[in-house]
């Protein structure tokens, strides 16, 4: 697995995982019972293109992380296919937030999911 782009890398504020959530969160094998997670941590990244020009596309993923934002980048959640737009990438990470806030990333069919 490549690492990251932090450089290329936006996050959306830290949100409280649901119940249920953790629910299926705990399902996951990569779910480490030692460093329980507390909150989603819903960020847009950048991957740059192998190409003589700067260019980018985005995805989205979500990862399990602690109150204080600390996050395995390994072991993400969910991570979107990728887009061409970064106002896209942006959009479908607001409404994983909005879902987030109402414990309800568990009940949507997202794609990638990583179990």
């Amino acid at each position: 697995m490549k690492t990251p782009n932090y450089h290329d890398f936006y996050q959306k504020a830290l949100v409280s995982i649901g119940y249920n959530d953790l629910l299926a969160l705990k399902e996951f094998e990569s779910y480490d019972c030692d460093s329980p997670s507390t909150h989603w941590l819903i960020a847009v990244e950048g991957e740059q293109l192998p190409q003589p020009n700067i260019y980018f596309h985005w995805k989205v993923s979500i990862y399990p992380s602690n109150a204080e934002g600390d996050f395995n980048w390994k072991k993400p959640f969910y991570c979107s296919p990728i887009m061409e737009s970064m106002d896209s990438a942006h959009e479908l990470a607001c409404s994983l937030v909005t879902s987030s806030k109402l414990d309800q990333l568990s009940t949507l069919s997202l794609q990638e999911k990583i179990s």
